[in-house]
């Protein structure tokens, strides 16, 4: 049996790996000419490595962990909101969290994929969904691609989500706009963690190769660009605490990545359609404040070869992909709103929300230590597919 799948990002090398470990023949189409190291990071949650773990790479991405020790929630003047402690979700969940370069991730799935199943260069153009009797067919820049599925993990701009459902307006613009950088780790003692104020955070997450990952969110206006995006960053938050100004100051002219943040308020009615599904951001595109796109994307793509396995014919596919919308819409849905009221806590601009916001987390810190990590549960405790 043969698969496409569109999109060499997470989503998509975890469906192609999948697969191809339950005897399908792969190909990975990627408009892209290469695949170059992205100049930014991730945090692998245990759900992610979950689900990893069904590919048999989970271990390989354990091996990516820097130090883990305690975290930190901030004022912007550097006053601690709420302490956090690694080995706390490693005892809930059974896993902390891992903060990886995103290129590291991408070679471990890479890796695992016969040489000849990327092929670099191939813009998709549109999708045939096919029928009982037909393959699906997917449209390329290249000519057509014939196979009996094809996944559709061409990002938050997805050319084939469009072509399954032209009557959806896909992702919104969420308000935020969102910076990333990879930068030396600064000098001095300092907390990992996030900080809050004025409708902003600011995000530090050491690396185990002595670098820092780290990010940043404002409120904006859709389509703004600047001139020089680090001096933009350093106008924002200059004046926050150590060791922000250092980080900032850091970053290589240029190397600042810069994107307005979309998500998928109105869910989609299904995760397929025909022969062909849909995963990751082109299906549920979501804020970043939980952490979860790459997550999610991998749990996507497990789940979906987990049900489809060693298919044999079009039955087997059809029933499997109605599987898998049931599983996946309703869990991608829930995580995208979970996000975005995330999203609308930590970078409210109300000083009066703020000042009740800090002050609830940090007596709820002292009662309840364990608290933020029960919120997490819905999110982080995911068991894949048996």
């Amino acid at each position: 049996m043969k698969a496409v799948v569109v999109g060499a990002g997470f989503g998509g090398l975890a469906a192609a790996v999948g697969l191809h470990q339950r005897g399908w023949d792969v190909t990975v189409a990627e408009r892209a000419p290469e695949l170059l190291p992205v100049g930014a990071g991730l945090a692998v949650a245990p759900n992610g490595l979950r689900a990893l773990d069904m590919l048999g790479l989970g271990d390989a991405v354990r091996k990516l962990a820097a130090f883990q020790g305690d975290a930190a929630m901030r004022r912007s003047d550097g006053r601690v909101i709420a302490r956090t402690a690694g080995s706390a979700m490693e005892r809930r969940f059974g896993d902390a969290v891992i903060p990886a370069t995103r290129a590291a991730v991408m070679d471990v799935l890479t890796a695992s994929l016969p040489p000849d199943a990327l092929r670099l260069g191939v813009a998709a153009t549109g999708v045939e969904v096919g029928g009982t009797s037909e393959r699906p067919r997917l449209l390329t820049d290249s000519g057509p691609l014939e196979a009996d599925l094809i996944v559709a993990a061409d990002g938050v701009n997805s050319v084939l989500r469009k072509a399954l459902f032209p009557e959806h307006g896909g992702p919104v613009y969420s308000g935020f706009t969102a910076w990333r950088m990879l930068v030396p780790a600064p000098p001095g003692d300092y907390l990992p963690g996030e900080t809050w104020g004025g409708g902003q955070v600011f995000g530090i997450t050491p690396l185990a190769d002595g670098r820092v990952y780290a990010y940043a969110a404002d409120h904006s206006p859709a389509g703004v660009t600047y001139p020089d995006e680090k001096a933009e960053l350093l106008r924002r938050f200059g004046g926050w605490h150590h060791p922000i100004p250092e980080i900032i100051g850091a970053a290589e002219p240029g190397a600042v990545l810069h994107n307005d943040v979309y998500e998928m308020a109105d869910p989609l009615p299904a995760y397929h359609r025909g022969a062909v599904a849909i995963l990751g951001d082109a299906a549920h595109a979501m804020t970043p404040h939980l952490g979860q796109g790459a997550n999610q994307a991998m749990e996507d793509a497990v789940t979906l070869a987990a049900l489809v396995g060693p298919a044999k014919d079009s039955v087997e596919i059809a029933t499997a992909l109605a599987q898998y919308t049931a599983l996946r819409v309703p869990r991608g849905a829930d995580i995208v709103r979970r996000s975005h009221r995330l999203g609308a806590l930590t970078q409210t601009t109300s000083r009066p929300k703020a000042a009740l916001r800090n002050v609830v987390m940090r007596l709820a810190g002292r009662v309840v230590p364990d608290l933020a990590l029960r919120a997490m549960d819905p999110v982080v405790a995911w068991q894949p597919p048996q």
